[in-house]
């Protein structure tokens, strides 16, 4: 059924730790943090980029990106929580996951850093991981899910490089 585009997103800029979050899962993006994501995906939109389905950690940070992320795109994508991209996810898991939707094409995986630049670099058959910003986005294209090895690395986007894009 491939190939498949899988674009990696690192949540955006969230909310410090400490005393007004002692619960990390709980923790949201901050003001600031919505704006700039917002800006950021538009970018993605204007360059002709939309996704099929977004999965993301359940924590609320990912969640809140992955919302803001599917209200840029017409038809709105549809968003599924799993496990796998949370914090103590594992790459087996997210292969798992990842099988269940060989109907789709374009497919974001929303987590967090250091695992998803460790994805990404799995993805695309690295063995040092992508260092992904809050908000950064990269696409590795990939034969079958789960893939039988490694993708193709085709782009990594900065959040800023995404607010300058243009059609």
């Amino acid at each position: 059924m491939g190939p498949y585009q899988l674009y990696l997103i690192r949540h955006g800029i969230a909310e410090e730790r400490g005393d007004a979050w002692p619960d990390d899962n709980k923790r949201p993006l901050s003001e600031e943090g919505m704006n700039r994501l917002r800006k950021s995906i538009r970018g993605l939109a204007r360059a002709g980029i939309w996704f099929d389905v977004i999965l993301t950690s359940p924590l609320v940070r990912t969640r809140q990106t992955a919302d803001i992320v599917a209200s840029v795109f017409e038809p709105r994508p549809h968003i599924v929580a799993i496990e796998s991209l949370a914090p103590n996810g594992s790459y087996q898991g997210v292969l798992n996951d990842l099988e269940k939707q060989t109907r789709r094409k374009k497919i974001a995986l929303v987590g967090h850093e250091p695992s998803i630049g460790e994805l990404a670099a799995r993805l695309a058959g690295s063995r040092h991981a992508l260092e992904f910003r809050k908000g950064a986005v990269c696409r590795v294209d990939v034969e079958s899910l789960p893939p039988g090895g490694p993708g193709t690395l085709r782009w990594f986007l900065t959040p800023r490089l995404m607010r300058s894009l243009k059609r």
